[in-house]
């Protein structure tokens, strides 16, 4: 699939767009680590654009004392993809998540 013909101007707002979200992310990650906002709240708003298609794994990573291995430990044991987002979580997963943190 060819990718689309976009302007400068259409080019420009869709990088600004992503750094924006890269930006939103990056505070919600810090939060969370800090201790400010728990998984349980980051989940509560998976419909939200910014936190919906982050990836578990830095989600997971972004908590305190969870490191790369951790996280994908835990997410191997829940039954979760390496590549999963946060939006392609079910249920089952967010409970399972939630009851481990």
């Amino acid at each position: 699939m060819a990718l689309p013909k976009l302007s400068a101007e259409e080019k420009l707002k869709a990088l600004e767009k992503a750094q924006s979200i890269r930006s939103q992310r990056a505070a919600i990650r810090e939060e969370l680590k800090s201790g400010k906002m728990t998984l349980r709240q980051v989940l509560e708003r998976a419909d939200d654009e910014v936190i919906a298609k982050m990836r578990v794994t830095y989600l997971l990573e972004s908590l305190p004392h969870v490191g790369k291995v951790k996280s994908r430990r835990i997410m191997n044991e829940i039954g979760i993809h390496e590549n999963r987002r946060v939006q392609g979580l079910g249920k089952r997963q967010i409970n399972a998540l939630l009851e481990r943190f």
